[in-house]
């Protein structure tokens, strides 16, 4: 990928052209005031959507400055994920007089438009946010921002300014491949349902290539909806062993269900690895309180906060590709058979 920085700002001059309004009629609309007819009022804006033009809520003598935030939007804060992501961000922007605003999208599309619309309109200094995949107005209003921009976690996808993170495809295939040389067969899956929750979509996707070149195919599913918990990983497996308990391999599409996974097997008095091995996703710290520690893949999610940070921050040129790439890093843990065992 070789993209362009950002463009300057948009302007209200930019709408007016665009509406074919005056500049000062196309103010009068965005600042809801004045006498404005219905259908002028859907000609700015619509202009000004379609542009990714967002006004700026700085008064006075700041109006022409940013101001020293730097806007971070995420899909959520109970995922144990996100805030080993802002922990690495909070400690790379500490000595640059930078301070992160948080934004919460809870993985609808339409709520991360209304955070990046509230949040550029004060002008920050740059903006970090998780994923690739944003809605057309979204993407406008970013592209034409005229400030860094880093797409994190995520790789697989077209960036706006400058990403940084993992494949998650690659991570997918690669735990695949894993599993099928530790002499595992018939695989079954638990993970959320994916509509929104591109990177998990993606693992799977990958996931699924790893085994079908080798001639597998996952024998079993079982997903969940809203946030993940020890619960849902014990009732989840419960579920799928019951209905396919041949199985010896269950991925996990993250750590938290996964630990919820492994204390349901230890209770039931599972032999694992050997009858039956497991492995998550993330390499949280959670893991480490485990009677049994399970097998995953570090996401790389502090160092991916601190990239992003020093990219916003000026501390780092990004590279020509306008991708930092991160190695998905395996941890095999006690619940994979050795290789060739």
């Amino acid at each position: 990928m070789n993209n362009p920085r950002p463009r300057r700002p948009l302007t209200l001059r930019d709408v007016s052209e665009a509406s074919g309004v005056s500049e000062m009629t196309v103010s009068r609309v965005l600042r809801n005031r004045g006498d404005v007819s219905a259908a002028t009022r859907e000609k700015v804006l619509t202009a000004a959507k379609t542009l990714g033009y967002v006004p700026n809520k700085i008064a006075g003598g700041l109006a022409s400055q940013r101001v020293n935030l730097i806007a971070v939007v995420i899909p959520s804060l109970s995922n144990l994920v996100f805030p080993d992501v802002l922990g690495g961000i909070s400690a790379e922007l500490d000595d640059t007089g930078l301070q992160p605003v948080i934004g919460v999208t809870n993985y609808s599309p339409a709520r991360e438009e209304m955070v990046l619309y509230d949040m550029l309109s004060w002008r920050p200094s740059g903006v970090i946010l998780a994923g690739v995949e944003h809605s057309k107005a979204a993407r406008a209003m970013l592209a034409n921002a005229g400030i860094p921009v880093v797409e994190i976690m995520d790789t697989d996808g077209e960036g706006i300014d400058t990403l940084v993170g993992i494949s998650h495809i690659r991570a997918g295939r690669e735990m695949a491949e894993r599993i099928l040389k530790a002499g595992y067969r018939r695989i079954g899956f638990v993970g959320t349902h994916m509509p929104e929750d591109h990177r998990a979509r993606k693992r799977m996707d990958g996931f699924e290539q790893g085994l079908a070149a080798a001639g597998i195919q996952l024998e079993g599913r079982e997903y969940y909806q809203g946030g993940s918990s020890l619960l849902k990983g014990r009732e989840l497996t419960e579920r799928i062993l019951t209905r396919a308990p041949d199985l010896d391999f269950l991925y996990f599409s993250n750590d938290m269900i996964g630990a919820g996974g492994l204390l349901h097997c230890l209770d039931k008095g599972y032999d694992i690895p050997n009858r039956l091995g497991l492995a998550g996703f993330n390499g949280v710290d959670l893991l480490d309180g485990l009677p049994v520690r399970l097998t995953t893949t570090d996401a790389r999610r502090v160092e991916i906060g601190r990239r992003a940070a020093r990219l916003v921050a000026g501390k780092e040129m990004p590279p020509e590709s306008r991708v930092i790439q991160m190695t998905p890093t395996f941890m095999p843990g006690d619940t994979i058979r050795e290789t060739g065992a």
